[in-house]
C-alpha cells in the first residue's frame, strides 16, 4: 500500500515537473520571439521600396524588394569603411584597457587587507547617484585635458563604470582569500597574484563585463558628437549613421515644406538599413560569449 502511494506521488511529481518545464519553454520562446521579431521587421523593411512601405506599411517580408537604401548608405564606401575602422579600434582598445582596469579595481576593493576599500567603494557608488553634469564634463575634456577633436575624448570616459566595478567586485568576492594568502606565502607579489591567479578564475565575469564595455563603445555616439567636429575625416560609425538618419529627416521636412515629391527616396528603409549596418556585427559576435555572459551574470548576482 505504501509503495503504491509513493509511486503515485512520484508520478504526480514527474507530471508536474514536465508541465512546469514545458510552460517555461513556452514563456521563454514567446519572450525570444518578442526580441527577434523587431529585428526581423527592421531587416525586412530595409529591403523594401519606399512606395511599398507607404502603401503596405512595415512588413517582415519585403513586398517590393530593393537594395536602394543600402546603396545610399554605402554611397561613400571610403567614409563608412573609415568609420567602421575607427569604431572597431576604439572598441578593441577601450574593451582591453577598460576590462583590465575594472578587473583590477574590483579585485583590490574586495581584499580584506586593503584598508581604504570601504571609503573608495563609497565614492564609486556615490557617482551612480550624482554626477557633475554635462557642462563641467565638457569643460574638463576640452579646456583642462585639451582633447577636442581627439579620439581620446571618446575612449577615456568609457574605460571605467561604477556598475561594472561593483559587479566585478561581487564576482571576485566568491574567490577564497586563502588563495591570495597562500600565494603571498610562496613569495608572489600582488600584481603576480592578480595576473596569474585571479584573472584566470574570473573568465565568466571578464566575458560579461567585456561585452558590456564593447557594446558601450560600439554604440557610442554622444561623446563623439560633443567632442569630434564635423570637419574630421573619419568619425565613429554610430555618429556617421546618426548623421545619415538626421539628413533623411531634414530632406523629408524640406521637401514637405516645398511641396516636392519624395516617392522614390528611401527615407524609412534607409533608417532601417542604418540600424542593420550598426547592429549586424554585434549580433554575429554575441553567440561566442553568450555562455560566459549568462554564467557571469548568475554567479555575480548569487555570490554578491
Amino acid at each position: 500500500m505504501e509503495e503504491n502511494i509513493a509511486e503515485s506521488r512520484s508520478i504526480r511529481t514527474d507530471a508536474s515537473e514536465v508541465v512546469v518545464r514545458w510552460f517555461g519553454y513556452i514563456v521563454i520562446s514567446v519572450f525570444a520571439l518578442c526580441c527577434v521579431l523587431p529585428f526581423l521587421l527592421i531587416l525586412g523593411t530595409s529591403f523594401t521600396t519606399e512606395s511599398a512601405i507607404k502603401k503596405f506599411g512595415f512588413n517582415f517580408w519585403p513586398k517590393e524588394f530593393s537594395t536602394f537604401a543600402y546603396k545610399i548608405v554605402f554611397e561613400n564606401p571610403d567614409v563608412i569603411v573609415g568609420s567602421y575602422i575607427v569604431t572597431i579600434l576604439l572598441t578593441l582598445a577601450g574593451t582591453a584597457i577598460g576590462l583590465f582596469l575594472v578587473a583590477m579595481t574590483g579585485y583590490a576593493l574586495q581584499r580584506p587587507d586593503f584598508g581604504y576599500r570601504n571609503g573608495i567603494s563609497f565614492f564609486i557608488y556615490f557617482t551612480t547617484l550624482f554626477s557633475g553634469g554635462l557642462v563641467p564634463f565638457y569643460l574638463l575634456v576640452t579646456q583642462y585635458l585639451s582633447l577636442k577633436d581627439n579620439y581620446l575624448a571618446v575612449l577615456l570616459p568609457g574605460l571605467l563604470s561604477p556598475f561594472l566595478i561593483i559587479m566585478m567586485k561581487s564576482f571576485v568576492r566568491s574567490i577564497p582569500h586563502a588563495i591570495t594568502e597562500s600565494a603571498k606565502i610562496d613569495g608572489a607579489g600582488d600584481f603576480t597574484i592578480f595576473i596569474r591567479l585571479i584573472l584566470p578564475m574570473t573568465t565568466p565575469a571578464l566575458a560579461t563585463i567585456g561585452l558590456f564595455i564593447a557594446l558601450g563603445y560600439w554604440n557610442e555616439w554622444y561623446n563623439s558628437m560633443l567632442f569630434l567636429s564635423p570637419n574630421m575625416e573619419y568619425r565613429p560609425l554610430q555618429l556617421f549613421l546618426y548623421n545619415v538618419v538626421t539628413s533623411a529627416d531634414y530632406v523629408r521636412n524640406s521637401a514637405a515644406a516645398s511641396n516636392v515629391s519624395l516617392r522614390d527616396v528611401p527615407l524609412e528603409s534607409m533608417k532601417m538599413a542604418t540600424a542593420v549596418v550598426a547592429t549586424g556585427p554585434v549580433i554575429l559576435f554575441y553567440p561566442f560569449v553568450q555562455r560566459y555572459f549568462i554564467k557571469g551574470i548568475t554567479v555575480g548576482a548569487v555570490k554578491g
